[in-house]
């Protein structure tokens, strides 16, 4: 592997066997030789967010340590999504398996098509809270990403017993 950078990613999804899609999305990462899961948070059932109608998500947060440059983690998760069936046809809608790059190291990257840190992820308790298990004292925006998370009073989430 080329030198590591830890990145954290966000997965969640509300279509079909959801905690399945995420545990097989996690071994494809890690079958990648220039990608490691380290740490998965615990499982978390989310009301829905946005403008469409729609079931409860599940909701994690993972860290890689990676080799690979920003926008071919970027590839990596987005192959993992269709391999394991996600079709993008709302913003915001039902998804089989939601692969969102949160953080890359510690830097910023803003591409076409990729912007790190995740836009309005401070906005999202489905986001900081399940992050905050594995990535408590990381620093973002000038506090702890614990201390974001802890700004989410009643935000429905729920912690699971489902194991990744």
């Amino acid at each position: 592997m080329a030198e590591a950078v830890t990145a954290y990613l966000g997965l969640g999804g509300n279509v079909g066997d959801v905690a399945r899609s995420m545990r097989d999305a996690l071994r494809k990462l890690d079958d990648d030789p220039e990608c490691r899961v380290t740490a998965v948070s615990r499982v978390y059932k989310t009301p829905p967010w946005g403008p469409v109608e729609q079931d409860w998500f599940l909701n994690a947060c993972a860290a890689v340590e990676t080799g690979l440059s920003a926008p071919d983690l970027l590839d990596l998760v987005l192959r993992t999504e269709r391999e394991l069936g996600r079709i993008r046809m709302t913003r915001w809608g039902p998804r089989t398996l939601d692969i969102d790059i949160l953080l890359y190291g510690d830097e910023p990257v803003s591409l076409e098509n990729l912007t790190i840190p995740h836009p309005r992820m401070v906005e999202r308790a489905f986001v900081m809270v399940p992050l905050a298990d594995i990535a408590g004292d990381v620093m973002l925006a000038g506090r702890t990403i614990r201390n974001h998370a802890k700004t989410f009073r009643d935000e429905g989430l729920e912690v699971t017993e489902i194991e990744l």
